[in-house]
């Protein structure tokens, strides 16, 4: 063969290896960019789930035809007018007609016809419209406004349709019962507040103020209620109060449960008297009675709000807003789901606030003219006497602030300001605890004490099989621990939740002896187990180390379980560990220890096999390089292959961190789930990890809690990454200081 020929071969050869080069070159190069682009398409999708937070609640007028323009009664209530619930307007005839708004006309669709010496008026509560008749001999009736909408429509075209209220049910949609005529004969004004329980009706006369509860449920059930006329008396039938303002006093009276008609109230309230700093002009409370806005003459407005007090329920003020736009309002509403407040001024603005802090998320100028307003879902309406309108509210995550994320804050029925995770409220138009430093406090603290459970189970274990072990041992050893990192982390949680948890009251505290001491005895054992093997046969004294140390490990095992209960006993001076939670809110079997453990064994082996790598991986030139010097095996360990390997074992130390503060199974299947802000060991506690898995499935998409669920997600992925960077950062840094050195 020519050398031509060969040379051409040559070439052909190249050729094709080149090609073969640049298309694996170019498949992994692909490959390597696709896994690139699912993490940034990830990373974008936390960020831009979680990103409606930090947006301000923004207003959408929406067409609504000119009410003024009808020639009808005065607005008394408006309903959803978009999803086709009725304006309720005051007719000259004495009666209230419903108008809905179809095909941008509105058209009266039922009406409620009474003698002019009849009272007719509408209520509102959680969100529902009521109509109150009152005939002049004292008899109460009450219907919801859906009860007007007539089926027929021949009929609510003519406008001829009246509505006839039904027998009422006790604890249904409509009640009826009596006052007392010649008092409601000598009324000057009255109203009528309800809740889910109560119904108060309020008449003012020359003489006196009267007030009678009617329990919705058992209406037979009545408390009776009166105050001179120069009191400003505000019924909270939701809290089962009644506030009452005098000479700069303002007093709590609470009803207790009646069993008889007509108690008098000196018979059954008790009386909490609290003195304000300037008079009071205006309040109003919220839904369910819960929280009470209070404006005065320094313009400010004070949220108060029940807090338990010696068991008993009593209203505090908890902040004060010093806007002077917003210190003259004319009225204020909650939202049904989320922690939003409008509040209307007579200025003729809507502010926005987070009910929770107090802080102003979003201010509208709307107009002269509304004197009431009203949420129907992301829509607020508000209405005067000829006009009404509406905006849709988007963004309503928006009300959500640093300070309701992170700081303290006084809730609803909660002594002190405290940091609450809770989510789901049973009904409507309770506040939503959005506090995520119990979530951080509880991943922080399982993680941290599962790295106290770890390190030194790992890092002995390292020590032993990288430098002391021989080599054929050191190959059973390594691969059988490796082989645990595979255990699936929902088998130990599985393990942790049906074994330890059911036993832990009565060898958790012998565990963590055992733990805690094991490498003082390995230590102790270390010092002493050269001499013990000089006294073996020859024949035995290889591998010696590890049957003295089994032996150890077993006799402190007995001594845990047999003698550290009474070392406890001495100690704490109690009987049981069961004593030691007395005073937290979760059994012991749920504490922070139980999750220490089983997370401290689910990452030992990832700590081990990079501890071990990072030991073993010390040149051995080093080694004999310290031996040729003199320095005995446990020198050159201390001196020289813990200092070389130290970035390698810090490394090792932080992905463990890393993976600890990542997991979910364990620390959901282990705990009882209760975000509690403690660092107790025996509280339980709730993990960032665990309350994405419990939470997001159920959330509402677009909601608040949608978003802050993301908002944690990214916080959990930005901490692993931060760790995961610093560990390699660290490991770098360090090796190359220590070859240096």
């Amino acid at each position: 063969m020519s050398y031509a020929t060969m040379n051409s071969d040559n070439k052909q050869t190249t050729a094709r290896r080149t090609r073969k080069d640049n298309l694996v070159k170019i498949i992994v190069t692909g490959f390597g960019g696709l896994v690139l682009l699912t993490l940034v398409v990830l990373i974008t999708h936390l960020l831009m789930q979680a990103f409606p937070l930090v947006l301000s609640p923004s207003f959408e007028q929406q067409a609504l035809p000119d009410y003024s323009s009808q020639k009808g009664g005065p607005i008394v209530a408006t309903g959803d007018l978009l999803e086709g619930q009725p304006l309720v307007v005051r007719s000259p005839a004495c009666a209230l007609s419903a108008k809905s708004l179809n095909s941008g006309v509105y058209q009266q669709a039922g009406q409620v016809s009474r003698p002019c010496t009849h009272a007719l008026d509408v209520v509102s509560s959680l969100g529902q419209q009521y109509i109150v008749d009152i005939s002049p001999a004292g008899q109460v009736r009450i219907q919801t406004v859906r009860g007007l909408t007539a089926s027929d429509s021949a009929e609510v075209a003519t406008g001829a349709y009246s509505a006839t209220l039904s027998a009422p049910a006790p604890g249904g949609d409509s009640l009826s019962f009596a006052i007392p005529a010649d008092t409601w004969q000598d009324r000057q004004s009255w109203h009528v507040r309800l809740s889910e329980q109560w119904v108060v009706t309020v008449i003012n006369t020359s003489e006196q103020v009267y007030l009678w509860w009617v329990n919705r449920k058992t209406p037979t059930e009545i408390v009776t209620q009166t105050f001179p006329v120069s009191m400003r008396v505000l019924p909270l039938p939701g809290s089962r109060q009644t506030a009452v303002y005098d000479e700069s006093t303002l007093r709590f009276h609470a009803i207790r449960d009646a069993h008889k008609v007509g108690v008098q109230l000196e018979e059954r309230d008790t009386t909490v008297a609290v003195r304000l700093d300037a008079p009071m002009t205006w309040w109003q409370s919220l839904e369910k009675d819960r929280t009470l806005f209070i404006a005065d003459t320094q313009g400010q407005l004070t949220r108060w709000t029940l807090r338990s007090k010696g068991g008993q329920m009593r209203f505090a003020p908890t902040y004060t807003i010093t806007d002077a736009s917003l210190a003259t309002p004319q009225a204020i509403r909650d939202h049904a789901s989320t922690n939003m407040l409008a509040l209307l001024t007579r200025q003729g603005e809507v502010a926005l606030l987070n009910r929770i802090t107090g802080e102003t998320v979003a201010l509208q100028q709307i107009g002269q003219g509304f004197e009431d307003i009203q949420w129907y879902g992301n829509r607020l309406y508000a209405n005067g006497k000829n006009k009404v309108a509406v905006w849709d509210i988007d963004q309503l995550s928006g009300v959500t602030t640093w300070s309701s994320l992170f700081e303290p804050q006084q809730y609803e029925g909660y002594p002190t300001a405290s940091t609450v995770w809770q989510t789901t409220n049973a009904s409507d138009y309770l506040e939503a605890k959005y506090s995520i430093t119990p979530l951080l406090i509880g991943s922080l603290k399982a993680s941290l004490l599962a790295l106290l459970v770890a390190i030194p189970i790992s890092l002995c274990a390292a020590v032993y099989t990288a430098f002391f072990a021989r080599s054929r041992l050191r190959h059973v050893l390594k691969p059988a621990i490796e082989m645990l990192e595979a255990v699936p982390s929902v088998l130990i949680g599985f393990i942790a939740a049906i074994w330890l948890s059911p036993v832990a009251g009565q060898f958790l505290f012998s565990f963590v002896f055992f733990l805690i001491t094991v490498p003082v005895i390995l230590l102790i054992l270390a010092l002493f187990q050269h001499r013990l093997s000089l006294k073996l046969p020859v024949f035995m004294r290889h591998s010696s180390e590890l049957v003295i140390s089994l032996l150890g490990i077993v006799l402190l095992g007995y001594i845990s379980v047999e003698w550290a209960p009474w070392l406890l006993e001495g100690l704490f001076g109690i009987g049981s560990l069961e004593q030691l939670s007395d005073n937290t809110q979760s059994p012991i079997g749920k504490s922070t220890l139980v999750v220490a453990i089983a997370l401290g064994i689910a990452i030992s082996p990832s700590i081990y096999s990079l501890t071990e790598d990072a030991i073993s991986g010390v040149p051995e030139s080093l080694k004999h390089a310290s031996y040729a010097l003199g320095a005995t095996r446990l020198q050159t360990l201390m001196h020289v292959v813990i200092q070389v390997a130290t970035p390698g074992i810090l490394a090792a130390v932080m992905l463990g961190f890393g993976r600890a503060f990542g997991e979910t199974m364990i620390v959901l299947m282990a705990t009882g789930n209760t975000p509690v802000s403690s660092w107790s060991l025996f509280e339980g506690l709730r993990a960032l990890t665990a309350n994405l898995a419990i939470e997001l499935p159920e959330a509402d998409v677009d909601s608040a809690h949608y978003h802050i669920l993301f908002f944690t997600a990214c916080i959990l992925f930005g901490f692993t990454f931060v760790v995961n960077t610093l560990a390699e950062f660290l490991r770098r840094r360090l090796r190359s200081r220590a070859y240096r050195g």
